[in-house]
């Protein structure tokens, strides 16, 4: 409404909505605008406050407008959270201080850190980490010891203790002549069998295959104790014998170079001097058979 009291065109171009020093009516006092408008005009006053925008056009389109203008804000303002959110936006510069600090926490709590160690490089002399490196060898088959069978006419004891007097023979280092020439005299003195005495019963207290009453006489090659060969218990040990007798044969002088009969009965000293000589055919064959 102007001064001068009328009532504006509210469809006018040139109306108080086009022009910007109008004053809004809603601003005006309820009290005031009842004094100086006619009673007719009551209702038109009366809308004109309930819905200010409906009363004046102009400024309808200018509150869509600016309704417009801050609907398209929220959907700007929204659109670059989102960008920010999906990491389109570069997020805002930090202090290098603060950088540095957060990068040194990150690295002390993750599990995944590398390793300061040097790698280390395979060489020549240490094996791939392969299944075939990694498996146990398997252990090798023990040889199976050859069997010897008796030869001579003798049964399995009496190769037996043919056999020990070879080995015995061979842990001194006697040459395969004296090897014979002791395994012809035990054939001769007690046909490869371990004699135990009657004379002496402490000597059947010790493994024997047979008894014999030569007087004080034990063993393979009936030694006798009262002569200085040994203890019974010592001779009826068929090493021990074998390496008694081998010994005495290497203390005569040049003892491989005589027959074996001879070589034989320097040692033993027995009342019949020749009967060493039947054996040694039978020796040689047991020894070769012995050593293979």
């Amino acid at each position: 409404m102007r001064d001068d009291g009328t009532l504006d065109d509210k469809y006018g171009l040139d109306g108080s909505a086009d022009r910007s020093d109008d004053t809004p009516s809603t601003v005006q006092s309820t009290a005031s605008a009842a004094a100086s408008t006619p009673r007719g005009s009551l209702r038109t006053r009366f809308t004109a406050l309930l819905n200010p925008l409906a009363a004046r056009p102009g400024r309808t389109k200018m509150a869509v407008a600016t309704g417009a203008v801050c609907c398209l804000g929220l959907v700007g303002g929204f659109s670059q959270i989102g960008a920010r959110a999906a990491g389109d936006t570069p997020s805002p510069a930090v202090p290098a201080e603060a950088a540095q600090r957060a990068a040194v926490d990150a690295a002390s709590r993750d599990l995944a850190r590398e390793s300061t160690a040097p790698a280390a490089t395979p060489s020549a002399t240490t094996p791939s980490a392969t299944p075939s490196a990694t498996a146990k060898p398997k252990p090798k088959a023990k040889p199976t010891p050859r069997r010897i069978v008796p030869v001579a006419g003798l049964d399995q004891t009496q190769m037996n203790n043919a056999k020990k007097i070879v080995q015995a023979g061979r842990e001194m280092g006697v040459p395969r002549r004296g090897l014979v020439i002791a395994v012809a005299t035990a054939m001769q003195e007690s046909t490869l069998l371990n004699y135990a005495s009657g004379v002496l019963p402490e000597s059947q207290s010790y493994p024997h295959q047979a008894i014999g009453w030569d007087h004080d006489s034990v063993g393979l090659f009936q030694q006798r104790p009262s002569s200085g060969w040994g203890t019974v218990e010592e001779l009826m040990d068929p090493e021990y014998a074998t390496k008694a007798f081998l010994s005495a044969l290497e203390e005569i002088p040049g003892w491989q170079d005589l027959p074996l009969t001879v070589a034989a009965q320097a040692v033993q000293v027995s009342a019949f001097p020749d009967a060493y000589a039947q054996h040694e055919w039978r020796a040689n064959a047991v020894v070769k058979e012995i050593l293979g």
